[in-house]
């Protein structure tokens, strides 16, 4: 399991902003698990995931239609 330096999306309401400071990693499972000393670790769709600083902090991912990982 490699384990990567990532950003993470969150929504707020209607906005959202990109965050660092995350360990990303993968397994045989869907989706990312995410690491961080302040956060809970999880497992996240991997379009709310991105392994380089985004160009816009504001500027959210394409979520795919009818997602099963899409949280409004």
């Amino acid at each position: 399991m490699e384990k990567k330096k990532a950003w993470i999306w969150f929504k707020r309401g209607e906005s959202g902003t990109w965050m660092a400071g995350f360990i990303a990693s993968t397994d045989n499972q869907e989706g990312v698990i995410i690491e961080r000393a302040d956060f809970v670790k999880c497992r996240v769709p991997k379009w709310r995931v991105i392994y380089d600083e985004p160009k816009n902090e504001k500027q959210g991912p394409e979520i795919p239609q009818n997602s099963t990982w899409k949280y409004d």
